[in-house]
């Protein structure tokens, strides 16, 4: 029970952020060339990272954590917090500090850390399992 509640945690979170990855990549693409879609305002402005993150960083810290207790690797662990440390900067400072592009290629890179992070905490659970 344990190992699959890690696994759905672990996978829930490669969701999210893979599609934070692709909210910030595709999303201006598909407004530009389906300007209907631009009335879908939740899909379209900051409050949908924001709920992303609400997401990625219980889910995130729940899995981690556990895995932690089963691999004991801490380079897990500080792959995993960099990238959330990287999308909680980013939320918080936004177009202030990074500017539109920075804070997209940011955020690219913080979800893409932790959707690393916690590939190698499925991978590592599963080896010693």
């Amino acid at each position: 029970m344990f190992k699959k509640i890690v696994n759905i945690a672990d996978r829930s979170a490669i969701l999210l952020s893979t599609l934070c990855v692709v909210h910030c990549l595709l999303m201006p693409l598909i407004l530009i060339l389906l300007p209907t879609l631009t009335s879908l305002v939740f899909f379209s402005d900051e409050r949908f990272h924001t709920w992303l993150l609400y997401a990625v960083i219980p889910i995130s810290a729940f899995a981690i954590v556990l895995g932690y207790f089963h691999h004991r690797n801490w380079l897990v662990v500080l792959i995993t917090s960099i990238g959330m440390a990287v999308l909680v900067l980013v939320a918080i400072l936004g177009h202030d500090v990074f500017g539109e592009r920075g804070e997209v290629f940011a955020s690219v890179v913080g979800s893409i850390v932790v959707a690393y992070g916690h590939i190698i905490n499925f991978k590592t659970r599963r080896q010693l399992s």
